[in-house]
């Protein structure tokens, strides 16, 4: 081999090598910092949306916020800087390290997964598209949107099932696009067009931004599968890892209907809880030795946030103006027919 090829092939593998260990270091990095860097939506109540003092709130926001106690402990849910970003932009700015966790309403691809270079950490919420309409417009049926304008954030997969839904069944659409979601609800709002379509938990999120909520409504067909969760990028373990398992210990907790907050204490001091709950709480086993953080970090990460279904409530449930009840949604536990099962924590 040529002593240039040589050079060549060397300085390509130190590239890669010292890529891959910036990449790979991102929980030392974390560490170092002080803080989780968190990617959200630019304000999507439920899921995450500044609230009346400018904190930032909802399931995906609850995501890091259980992330950065399973790291740094006791008000470690605190050590959260929020990222607000466009669905146009989210992916180029995880993968460039401007935050280290997109947690925004983010449906898991194959083509996200496999071609842009993005891990997907698990489902946090389960959706599906529809679509919302005015009531005095005379729907009923997405069927009978035919030659309808309708309003959609571009970048998402949205924009892709929308153009799929109309084609397969043979009919026309004029697509009135935005970047922002804000943006795209005040266009449906102002009458710039007939529809607006989005994930289902968007439309209810979004409807109560409207100025008459009341006077609008969803209709029944659900057009895609929406599975919903935390990103980190591709090759980035064990920081991949953590976000995985957190969102897993959460989701555990719910399984085996034990509170979170305040009560974890009273159960971590019980002798006679089984094996598994000692296990998750770092009572007994060091799980979080394999993730590179102490043996409380799901202890922490439940006292901060609380499990899944509590997670769920405070935000989406049904006493929230979201008002979607998680019983009979596939939100619910896969003991009482839901989608949501955790791998085992051991």
């Amino acid at each position: 081999m040529k002593l240039s090829n040589v050079l060549r092939l060397f300085t390509s593998i130190l590239i890669l090598s010292f890529g891959t260990s910036a990449i790979a270091d991102t929980l030392s990095d974390t560490q170092a910092r002080g803080h989780v860097r968190c990617g959200v939506s630019q304000g999507l109540p439920g899921f995450s949306n500044p609230d009346a003092d400018g904190n930032w709130v909802g399931i995906d926001v609850d995501v890091c916020r259980a992330v950065a106690a399973a790291i740094f402990g006791k008000g470690g849910d605190e050590k959260v800087e929020y990222f607000p970003v466009s669905a146009k932009e989210r992916f180029t700015k995880l993968t460039a390290g401007e935050y280290d966790i997109l947690s925004r309403n983010t449906t898991w691809t194959l083509s996200r997964d496999a071609k842009i270079g993005l891990t997907f950490n698990g489902v946090n919420f389960y959706d599906g598209q529809g679509f919302m309409v005015p009531k005095a417009l005379g729907v009923t049926s997405a069927l009978e949107l035919d030659g309808a304008s309708v309003c959609v954030n571009t970048g998402t997969t949205t924009e892709l099932n929308l153009a799929d839904y109309f084609r397969a069944n043979g009919m026309s659409y004029e697509p009135v696009v935005f970047e922002k979601a804000d943006e795209v609800i005040a266009a449906y709002d102002s009458g710039r067009c007939d529809v607006h379509t989005t994930d289902k938990s968007g439309l209810a999120a979004q409807r109560t931004k409207l100025a008459q909520p009341d006077e609008h409504m969803v209709l029944g067909e659900t057009i895609s599968k929406e599975p919903l969760g935390p990103v980190t990028r591709e090759g980035d373990e064990p920081w991949s890892d953590i976000v995985f398992w957190v969102l897993n210990a959460l989701i555990t907790w719910d399984e085996l209907g034990l509170a979170g907050g305040d009560a974890v204490k009273t159960i971590v001091g019980d002798t006679s809880q089984t094996p598994e709950v000692k296990r998750i709480l770092g009572v007994e086993g060091d799980t979080g030795g394999h993730l590179g953080l102490e043996k409380d970090w799901a202890y922490w990460a439940l006292f901060e946030v609380g499990n899944y279904g509590e997670m769920y409530e405070r935000h989406v449930g049904a006493n929230t103006p979201l008002a979607l009840a998680r019983a009979g949604s596939p939100n619910a536990g896969w003991k009482d027919g839901g989608l949501l099962y955790a791998p085992p924590i051991r």
